[in-house]
């Protein structure tokens, strides 16, 4: 049975592959020059920074530099010091150390330059700007599931996404950034095909089913061993969830992330807590599981321990991955088959990477899709939301805007644009009856 798969000429140079589908990836041990090099935020993003990157073992003491950048490069004679924090792994004949540094003290809306490394071995200095203590204008890009032939197939989404807007202050990636929890292999796509962006942007990332490894047992679901030393993150949620469940304030928006994978119940008190304490005009929430399917793969537990919550503090947006097809609509009422119209959350479910499932068109969706990998564009300007979801090949998909009124749910303009629904009917047409569409 043959195998057909349409690829289109990327203007980025992504790494041959005999097979663009074959896992061929191996295992790449660290080496003394720093790699997977990510951004986060772990504390206030208007005033501190966190990076986290990987070494061999033979770096023991690492650290990073920061300077205010301008024009010169004489600027990094103004760089400090910060000692990082150093972690060792090992799995299997895989041994590394993970090193991060928070940098703090910093100034709000300043464009900072940094490196990271220890004695003479320095990896490039990356820049970024700090978040601005006014409700200024924004923009972030929202990914959802890469998972696999993260190199050959999903590079292209992230790149031509930070192509589309340059600059992203943040990235949300909705869950299964990887498609094997454990397999340093993986993640090492993950980090090669974002690159330097991942340097750059800062990721807000939540856990899919993919970062837990024996998913199908409940009792011995365990997150990834990968995940806690490679992203440093706001350790500010409930007990239990650190670095899964936690949130960020940028900039009038308060993003919440949500752990979907284990446990809804449990954090139900922190998340009412956490909304009822909101100073900040705009609330987003990200998990990995949607809590209404576009592939009949709803999650009514989810639902109904989550949902009254969204609805109780009229949470704007809702950013969700998992079932690799493209669905947009608001809110549903109670038996998730009329639309409410008394509240104003929009529910979005989405897929960057190659793997792609069918679409069951629910009641609920406004703009669906399959078979398309895709990325979000959303920006925040004072009262007003613009949300562009955007295919691979940089084609506007769906579109719409929201807009706060007082005392009312939000106003939603819907900005859907002319072409038909993306379906793998009309996107890829087999060529012999025993061709399968992947």
């Amino acid at each position: 049975m043959r195998l057909i798969c349409l690829t289109l000429l990327l203007q980025f140079t992504i790494p041959a592959y005999a097979n663009e589908y074959h896992r061929a990836a191996v295992d790449r041990a660290p080496k003394k020059i720093p790699d997977h090099i990510v951004i986060t935020w772990s504390e206030d993003p208007t005033t501190t920074a966190s990076v986290t990157w990987r070494t061999d073992t033979s770096i023991s003491q690492a650290e990073g530099q920061i300077a205010e950048a301008n024009a010169s490069a004489n600027f990094t004679t103004w760089a400090r010091n910060e000692t990082a924090r150093t972690e060792k792994w090992k799995r299997n004949r895989l041994a590394a150390h993970f090193h991060s540094v928070t940098f703090k003290g910093l100034k709000p809306n300043t464009l900072y330059a940094y490196r990271v490394g220890s004695d003479k071995i320095w990896s490039s200095w990356y820049q970024f700007r700090t978040a601005s203590a006014e409700p200024d204008e924004f923009t972030f890009i929202y990914l959802g599931d890469a998972q696999n032939n993260l190199l050959a197939l999903w590079a292209r989404a992230i790149r031509t996404a930070v192509l589309d807007a340059p600059h992203a202050d943040f990235i949300i990636h909705a869950g299964d950034l990887v498609d094997y929890p454990n397999k340093d292999s993986d993640w090492h796509e993950w980090f090669e095909s974002g690159n330097w962006i991942h340097a750059k942007i800062p990721s807000i990332p939540t856990p899919g089913n993919n970062e837990y490894s024996n998913y199908q047992d409940v009792s011995k679901r365990r997150l990834s061993v990968l995940w806690r030393p490679q992203f440093t993150l706001p350790e500010n949620g409930p007990e239990g969830f650190t670095e899964t469940t936690y949130y960020t304030d940028y900039q009038d928006a308060r993003i919440i992330s949500l752990n979907s994978n284990v446990r809804h119940k449990e954090q139900v008190p922190w998340l009412e807590q956490v909304l009822e304490n909101n100073p900040n005009k705009w609330t987003f929430v990200t998990f990995h599981h949607p809590i209404f399917s576009a592939g009949g793969r709803a999650n009514k537990d989810q639902r109904e321990a989550w949902k009254p919550i969204f609805d109780k503090y009229a949470v704007d947006l809702v950013l969700q991955g998992h079932n690799h097809t493209y669905a947009r609509g608001n809110n549903i009422g109670s038996g998730a088959t009329v639309r409410d119209t008394t509240k104003g959350t929009v529910y979005v479910v989405s897929v960057s990477g190659p793997k792609q499932y069918r679409l069951k068109k629910d009641p609920w969706v406004t703009r669906g899709g399959e078979n398309t990998q895709l990325y979000q564009i959303i920006t925040v300007s004072g009262d007003t939301l613009h949300y562009r979801a955007m295919t691979a090949v940089g084609e506007l998909y769906d579109a719409f805007d929201l807009v706060k009124q007082m005392d009312r749910p939000n106003k939603l303009i819907d900005r859907v644009p002319q072409t038909p629904e993306r379906r793998t009917k009309n996107t890829l047409k087999k060529k012999n009856k025993d061709d399968k569409v992947y």
